[in-house]
């Protein structure tokens, strides 16, 4: 289904299915992140849905910042496997995380447009540049020109690292929330790209 036209960037509450049929494979991204072949088949047979909550607050480990956008994501499976939790505030702070399915590890995430993030990319070099083309096309226009969430992660004892881009673009022919990654090694020169395209499913409580 498509996103309703008042859900935005800044506005993702609610209920979000990761669509299989039009999104790229999970499973090497998880591979090379280190999960075992039987945790992957499992999620590859399971329906994925976010459930997201937007609000604006003052980080409490960042007071200087001020009122910022926080997400709470709930990865709800099915097939009895268990879920995973996120929380980002949107401050480009490093922060620790930890679920049963990553490991250890830390990431930050922003509200920032994909021309600063091509330019950043280009003055950076490196993989950033390799790789910025690829999170950065393909979104529809009020992604292009207007604001995208930006997310960085660090796994330092698993050896990657994962850059991602949320945005809207045109899938099935409908406006959908879509999510752009590449995900590298850090311990050798392997990267990882791949889309997930998430179907609406519903404001959270239905």
């Amino acid at each position: 289904m498509a996103a309703p036209a008042n859900k935005s960037i800044k506005d993702l509450n609610g209920k979000w299915i990761i669509n299989k049929t039009h999104s790229d494979s999970t499973d090497p991204v998880l591979a090379l992140q280190g999960i075992g072949w039987m945790t992957r088949k499992a999620l590859g047979l399971a329906t994925v849905t976010l459930h997201t909550k937007m609000y604006v607050q003052t980080p409490s480990d960042n007071a200087a910042a001020g009122d910022v956008i926080q997400i709470d994501i709930d990865q709800i499976a099915t097939g009895g496997i268990k879920g995973t939790s996120e929380h980002r505030a949107l401050d480009w702070k490093y922060r620790p995380h930890s679920d049963w399915l990553f490991g250890e590890l830390q990431g930050r995430s922003r509200l920032t447009t994909l021309e600063a993030v091509r330019k950043e990319a280009r003055e950076q070099g490196g993989t950033k540049a390799s790789d910025v083309e690829y999170v950065t096309e393909g979104f529809l226009d009020e992604t292009e020109g207007g604001e995208t969430i930006e997310s960085w992660v660090d796994n330092e004892g698993k050896k990657w690292t994962g850059w991602q881009i949320w945005g809207f673009a045109t899938v099935n022919g409908e406006r959908w929330l879509v999510r752009k990654f590449a995900i590298r090694r850090k311990d050798k020169d392997e990267v990882v790209k791949v889309r997930l395209c998430y179907e609406w499913a519903g404001e959270l409580g239905w």
